[in-house]
């Protein structure tokens, strides 16, 4: 390969291109992203740039050292396969040998409304943040782990928030213990939680309401909902490449020998099943994968799934390794309830799942005990 595209320029995006460096290509290198931003982290967007009133830095990544050509604030609008050809929209098109699909998610939108805001770029959360400046009401819909972020950073900019779930909030992500640890800490720091069966947004940017499935509404004056995803895949019709809004890949990340998928639109065989994974850790171990497999096809060694999920909501730091949901008590290696812990959950198959609570630790050693007999 000589000329090589990398759609999207995310964390996937970014690691990808670093990666096939570090794989020994050296040919040309064009990364292509939607956003004029350079890529940034984007899980600091809803916990320390939320809280910090003053600069932006909690975002910002290392610059980047992959020596590629950036083309930024233009989006990728489609692909010719056979003639090897990204198209974009300023009416350009961008010819590859090797292509890296890395075009991620977007926000999934309740509604069209003015009222309604969604939290999924950097641009995002600078208005936002300029928003909780005047401590409005403010309403969250969606009860996992990005609503829950985005509800602690709101309460603590000293808003008034209710958080509008469809059942207890995080149970479906993380379980029924974890999830009663982190709603507790949310109760008493003030968050006011209303469970229903469905919502919806009505109204407008300064005055937005959330009607509930039995007729009542939560008002606000600030509504941001958390929801869900939606893979961009739509640039993709018509190549065959996206099977159900997502793009099926090997064990390595290929599309075809000289496509790459990687992020928030790949669906990746895994252990339990085909799966897609949107998560900042799984997308740079994707794309890694990816990357090499791109340069080095079958010698390039398959995904290694290791599943790692956090998230700071509340007071509460909870670092996880292993698979979730967990179910049913854990085993608590260090600490105990009520204070710093790191807990162990064993399923039938042997396999486990490490959290540790309010605990520094190291990933590596997290992942090592989430492995180790108990």
């Amino acid at each position: 390969m000589r000329r090589v595209v990398v759609a999207g320029n995310g964390i996937a995006g970014l690691t990808a291109a670093d990666a096939l460096r570090a794989n020994g290509f050296d040919g040309e290198l064009t990364i292509v992203g939607d956003e004029p931003h350079a890529a940034y982290s984007r899980p600091a967007l809803s916990k320390a740039l939320l809280l910090d009133g003053g600069g932006t830095a909690a975002h910002e990544l290392p610059p980047a050292t992959h020596g590629a050509e950036e083309i930024l604030g233009v989006r990728v609008c489609g692909l010719d396969v056979e003639r090897r050809l990204v198209r974009l929209g300023d009416g350009s098109g961008l010819p590859y040998d090797g292509l890296v699909i890395a075009t991620g998610s977007r926000a999934r939108r309740l509604s069209g409304l003015p009222g309604e805001l969604t939290l999924r770029g950097l641009d995002d959360a600078l208005a936002l943040r300029g928003r909780l400046a005047g401590r409005p009401p403010v309403a969250v819909v969606g009860g996992g782990p990005l609503g829950m972020e985005i509800a602690s950073a709101c309460l603590a900019a000293g808003c008034r928030v209710t958080l509008v779930s469809q059942g207890v909030p995080l149970t479906a992500q993380l379980g029924p213990y974890l999830a009663d640890v982190l709603v507790r800490a949310a109760l008493d720091r003030g968050l006011t939680i209303v469970e229903t069966a469905a919502a919806r947004i009505e109204g407008r940017a300064d005055d937005a309401r959330v009607a509930l499935a039995d007729g009542t509404a939560v008002e606000a004056e600030l509504v941001v909902s958390a929801v869900g995803d939606v893979p961009n895949t739509e640039w993709l019709a018509g190549t065959g490449l996206a099977d159900g809004g997502v793009v099926q890949v090997d064990p390595r990340g290929l599309v075809r020998p000289d496509i790459a998928a990687a992020g928030d639109l790949a669906a990746f065989p895994a252990p339990h099943g085909r799966r897609r994974v949107p998560l900042w850790s799984s997308a740079i171990e994707q794309a890694k994968v990816a990357a090499a497999a791109l340069v080095r096809g079958d010698e390039a060694p398959p995904l290694r799934f290791e599943p790692y999920f956090w998230t700071e909501q509340f007071g509460v730091s909870l670092k996880a390794a292993g698979r979730l949901p967990v179910d049913g008590e854990p085993v608590y290696l260090e600490g105990g309830p009520g204070g710093p812990a790191l807990m162990r959950w064993t399923r039938e198959d042997g396999s486990g799942t490490a959290v540790a609570l309010n605990h520094r630790i190291p990933i590596p050693r997290l992942r090592r005990a989430s492995r180790a007999a108990t």
